[in-house]
C-alpha cells in the first residue's frame, strides 16, 4: 500500500502551500524554504512491514527541523537516507555530510537537523525506531551523519537494497518483507564498518540461545518458536544465527537430550529408573522415537548400552564435537 502526493495535481499557485502541508505530515514541524516560482515535487510513502519508506522528489529546497515531540531513547526515530538523484547536504550537531546519488547516511530524527540542495534531487527516507536500528546493527553505538559511499561495494549493495525495498514493498508478503529488512540491516552494518561488531553480537546471541535451550532442555514443548520468543528475535533470524553451527536447532536440541540421557544411564545412582523414565525426563515423549534416535546417534540401542558394565566418555567424544556448535567460550 502506498500514498502519493504530487504538485502536478494542484494549480501552480497552490503547489508550494500543498507541498509544505504534505511534507509536514511526513516530517513533522519544520521550516521549509522553497523557490517562489516553478516549484514541483512529489512524496510517495511505502509501508515496509512496520516501517515507513518515503520517496521525496523535488526542485531545489532547504528545510530545518526542530523536533518538539518527546520520545523514550529506545523509541526515538532515526532516518536512513539514501540519495537517489542529485546532490544534497545534511547537517546535524555541527557535522555535515554531502550525499551524491547512491550515497547513504543516518540522521537522528529526534534531534534538530537540516537539509538543503541546489538542484533537482530524489531521496529515500527509511524511518526506524532506535531499538529496531540497534537490533538490526547489533550495536548500541550509532553515530549520526556517517557517510556511506556508493563507490564502495557495501555502499553499492545498500543502495540497491534500498531501491528494492521501495519498488518491491507492495509485492512482498510478510516473510519476504522480514527477510528483506534483515538483509538491509545486515548490509547497513557492514557498510558502517560494523561487520566485526555484528559477528561479536551474533556469537553473544548464539550463547544466549544455547543457554536458554540447556536451561529448558527437559521441557517437551521446547521448540524454535519458543526460543525465538524468549530471546526476543524473529524465527527467521533465530535460524540464521544458528546456521553458523554444524546443524539445525532441532539437531542440537535432540543431541543435547540424547547426551543427557546417556549420562543418566551411566549413573549408578539412577539404576532404579527405567530407560523410558530417563528419556521422558529429558523431553522425549515417545519411547520408540527415543530408541531410534539413540541407536542412530550412538550406534547401539539404549538397552544394550545400559547393560554394558562400563562406558568411557572418550567413546562419545566424536558425538559431542559433531552435535555441539563450535563457538568460543564467553567470559563469565
Amino acid at each position: 500500500m502506498s500514498q502519493l502526493f504530487s504538485t502536478e495535481l494542484f494549480p501552480a499557485s497552490d503547489r508550494i502551500d500543498a507541498w509544505q502541508w504534505n511534507a509536514q505530515q511526513v516530517c513533522g514541524d519544520c521550516r521549509i524554504q522553497l523557490p517562489r516560482t516553478s516549484f514541483r515535487g512529489s512524496i510517495e510513502i511505502q509501508q515496509v512491514g512496520v516501517l515507513r519508506l518515503t520517496r521525496f522528489s523535488s526542485s531545489p529546497l532547504s528545510f530545518w527541523k526542530w523536533p518538539h515531540d518527546t520520545f523514550s531513547e529506545e523509541n526515538s526515530p532515526w532516518l536512513v537516507i539514501t540519495q537517489l538523484g542529485g546532490t544534497r547536504r545534511y547537517a546535524q550537531s555541527g557535522a555535515e555530510v554531502l550525499l551524491n546519488a547512491g550515497d547513504t547516511t543516518i540522521i537522528d530524527a529526534s534531534q534538530p537537523w537540516s537539509s538543503t540542495c541546489e538542484t533537482d534531487c530524489v531521496r529515500l527516507y527509511l524511518r526506524v525506531p532506535r531499538w529496531m536500528l540497534e537490533n538490526g546493527l547489533r550495536s548500541r553505538e550509532i553515530r549520526p551523519g556517517q557517510k556511506i559511499w556508493r563507490t564502495t561495494r557495501a555502499g553499492a549493495a545498500l543502495h540497491r537494497l534500498s531501491q528494492s525495498l521501495y519498488y518491491e514493498a507492495r509485492r512482498m508478503d510478510n516473510d519476504e518483507t522480514e527477510a528483506s529488512l534483515d538483509a538491509y540491516f545486515h548490509a547497513l552494518a557492514v557498510a558502517l564498518g560494523r561487520d566485526e561488531i555484528f559477528e561479536e553480537a551474533r556469537t553473544a546471541l548464539l550463547h544466549h540461545i544455547l543457554r536458554y535451550i540447556d536451561t529448558h532442555l527437559a521441557e517437551p514443548t521446547l521448540s524454535p518458536v519458543e526460543v525465538a520468543t524468549a530471546v526476543g528475535i524473529s524465527l527467521r533470524h533465530l535460524h540464521r544465527v544458528f546456521s553458523a553451527t554444524d546443524g539445525t536447532m532441532g539437531d542440537y536440541i535432540r543431541g543435547r537430550r540424547l547426551e543427557q540421557c546417556r549420562k543418566d544411564m551411566m549413573d549408578s545412582r539412577l539404576r532404579a529408573r527405567t530407560i523410558t523414565e530417563i528419556a521422558f525426563s529429558w523431553g522425549f515423549s515417545d519411547a520408540a522415537h527415543f530408541s531410534h534416535a539413540f541407536r542412530k546417534q550412538f550406534g547401539t540401542s539404549p538397552r544394550a548400552f545400559r547393560s554394558e558394565p562400563r562406558r568411557s566418555d572418550e567413546d562419545f567424544r566424536g558425538f559431542l564435537e559433531k552435535s555441539t556448535p563450535h563457538i568460543e567460550a564467553q567470559p563469565n
